[in-house]
């Protein structure tokens, strides 16, 4: 009954969910003709076919890749508007791309756009947020409550009623315990039975849901109990809290009838990183191109300054280890890696990596490369070709990764970059341990917009060559 209701609940909310989109059309319109300022006749008549056909089909999508029609009992009411922002947008660009594909359109007002998609996200979050409220008040006196048990016994089992049972707006009532073995109560704490006896237990009282709070070594003890469950429709939660927790994020999927405990350390798919993927797309092709003549005007000062190969090619390291070949413009005399050995002595950097701040093989004009880092702009062809990012950690050397410790092998866990927090935090004037923990902390706390900020904040720190050498 509970399952029905929620699934009715959802239909209403679609049905609202377009109606309210309707709406904020001739809402908008409205506006704009209450203010004078009405955009062209054609513009005001209504998107094309083609656009309201693309803008369904993209919030149908959308709805279902960001769960915007799931259960939202235990979704706070940010993630939700999260999720009805990041579906709008995806209204919105596909929505607006077919309006001005459409033959002989006028070109849809962005004044226009703009009122009906802040329109539309206002009467969404408003129509979520009363929802919310009228939730909340309906479980504070009772109703809609979901009755839940719990399997288990000592602090993972009593942190996990605490976690569910404190938060009223959720609407879960604690029922007691089951125990493994039979045991009293103790201090007030509700114990229904034993685990032996949960067959009887679920006929007896009503119970909606059942948490099981499991060690490593219970997990295959509970199997049965488990499938008791599922015979009788009731939903069954099982605790990983028993795996050691860490950087990963921990997640469960389906591979085709087979569950999967998946633990992730690095950002996962998604909306974000392909929005990543574009961004490195369009920024690297576009600054190939709109710097073609400062590609060829460095070729050819590197090439007057130090007759040799023009471009530095090296061999690095990218995601999970894959190697590939690394561009940079030459900025040193062509044996300079023959050199090398004799100058380890003098090393500035801590670590296995080698900085020297007056290197005897760097040219003239290398040195003005490196310290304005346009050496570094050929590494776009690497971000086109897929093997590097606009940002990321700096991709090393196979002989650097050889004397990684264990901990710093994860920051091969995503791809590498031109730029990252590394270099706009002073760069070679931060040691290379505080360099690791840079750039794993980077990891831990990606996302698009902070991408978006670290390349932002690299054009001061190129321009005032921060740490460079």
């Amino acid at each position: 009954m509970l399952r029905e209701h929620s699934l009715a609940l959802a239909a209403l909310l679609r049905i609202f969910d377009l109606l309210a989109v309707a709406a904020a059309w001739p809402l908008a319109r409205a506006g704009f003709d209450a203010l004078g300022s009405a955009p062209p006749a054609l513009a005001m008549s209504g998107p094309p076919p083609l656009a309201v056909a693309a803008a369904l089909l993209a919030w149908g999508g959308a709805s279902l890749l960001f769960g915007l029609y799931g259960s939202q009992r235990r979704k706070g009411l940010p993630a939700e508007i999260a999720s009805l922002g990041k579906s709008l947008g995806a209204v919105a660009l596909l929505g607006l791309s077919a309006w001005a594909g459409w033959p002989g359109a006028t070109a849809p007002s962005l004044a226009l756009g703009a009122a009906f998609f802040t329109l539309a996200f206002l009467l969404l979050a408003g129509s979520r947020l009363v929802l919310r409220l009228t939730a909340y008040a309906v479980r504070r006196r009772g109703y809609n409550t979901r009755y839940f048990a719990v399997v288990g016994s000592g602090e993972q089992a009593e942190a996990l009623v605490e976690h569910i049972a404190g938060k009223a707006r959720w609407g879960y009532s604690f029922l007691g315990y089951v125990r493994e073995q039979a045991a009293p109560a103790e201090g007030g704490v509700p114990v229904l039975g034993r685990l032996a006896d949960l067959g009887h237990l679920l006929e007896e009282h009503v119970i909606d849901e059942i948490y099981f709070a499991a060690t490593h070594d219970q997990l295959r003890q509970i199997e049965p109990a488990v499938q008791l469950c599922q015979e009788q429709g009731v939903l069954v939660h099982v605790s990983l809290d028993a795996f050691a927790p860490g950087p990963a994020r921990m997640t469960v999927a389906e591979a085709e009838g087979r569950a999967l405990l998946t633990f992730r350390s690095t950002p996962g798919g998604g909306p974000a990183l392909m929005a990543k993927r574009a961004l490195d797309v369009l920024a690297s092709a576009g600054m190939l191109l709109l710097l073609a003549p400062v590609l060829a005007a460095i070729a050819l000062a590197t090439w007057y300054d130090s007759r040799g190969p023009v471009l530095f090619r090296q061999r690095r390291v990218g995601l999970n280890g894959r190697e590939f070949t690394f561009y940079k413009f030459r900025s040193m005399r062509v044996d300079a890696e023959a050199e090398l050995s004799g100058l380890r002595a003098r090393n500035e950097m801590d670590g296995p990596v080698f900085k020297m701040l007056r290197d005897p093989r760097v040219t003239r004009v290398g040195r003005f490369l490196r310290k304005t880092s346009l050496d570094e702009l050929p590494q776009f062809w690497n971000v086109l070709r897929g093997e590097m990012s606009l940002v990321g950690p700096r991709p090393p050397l196979p002989a650097e990764v050889r004397q990684y410790k264990p901990w710093q092998r994860r920051r091969l866990s995503v791809k590498p970059g031109i730029t990252c927090t590394w270099q706009v935090s002073g760069r070679n004037e931060v040691d290379f341990e505080q360099w690791m923990r840079l750039d794993l902390a980077y990891i831990d706390g990606w996302s698009f917009w902070g991408d978006v900020g670290i390349c932002l904040r690299t054009i001061p720190a190129v321009l005032l060559a921060r740490g460079a050498r």
